[in-house]
């Protein structure tokens, strides 16, 4: 089963939109960094690990690379890179929907997917209808998530 390293972003982009039981039941296995599901999670959406997320921590080679990043890139939050630099550890792709994290991990060559991508990805596994996902776009919407609501409402009407 593929690992995917998220951050906090996603995770409540799909809780605003009702799709967090669906979510866990992909075929993936989903980790936040210990760091940051401590400091922004674990209060609110601790609930979180009995759907499944796996909390790992940070290994010394990573920190020292989080370190670095964290001087490089002024734009996304600590918590962040450190999800950034569990993905390089793990070698596994990173979920966000921060475009300034996004940014940087496509600097330092980490594959990135997205709230539209988790969402399609329920479609395509049919966890969820388009009809769904349509409402669950308006619910993170009515919520004031940020997503590109263009491309979202297109890329889902796109799908078989």
């Amino acid at each position: 089963m593929q690992l995917l390293i998220s951050d906090a972003n996603i995770l409540i982009d799909l809780e605003e939109g009702r799709l967090l039981a669906a979510f866990f039941q992909l075929p993936y296995k989903f980790c936040v960094p210990d760091i940051l599901f401590y400091e922004e999670l674990e209060e609110q959406h601790g609930y979180l690990i009995e759907f499944g997320l796996d909390v790992r921590e940070i290994q010394a080679d990573a920190m020292l690379y989080a370190d670095e990043i964290i001087k490089k890139f002024n734009g996304p939050s600590r918590n962040d890179l450190f999800a950034l630099a569990l993905a390089r550890q793990e070698g596994c792709p990173l979920l966000t929907g921060d475009a300034k994290l996004r940014r940087a991990a496509e600097k330092e060559a980490v594959i990135v997917m997205g709230t539209l991508w988790a969402v399609e990805a329920l479609v395509t596994h049919g966890l969820v209808s388009k009809d769904g996902a349509s409402e669950s776009y308006e619910w993170m919407r009515g919520a004031g998530r940020r997503l590109p609501w263009k491309d979202a409402y297109e890329r889902l009407s796109n799908l078989p």
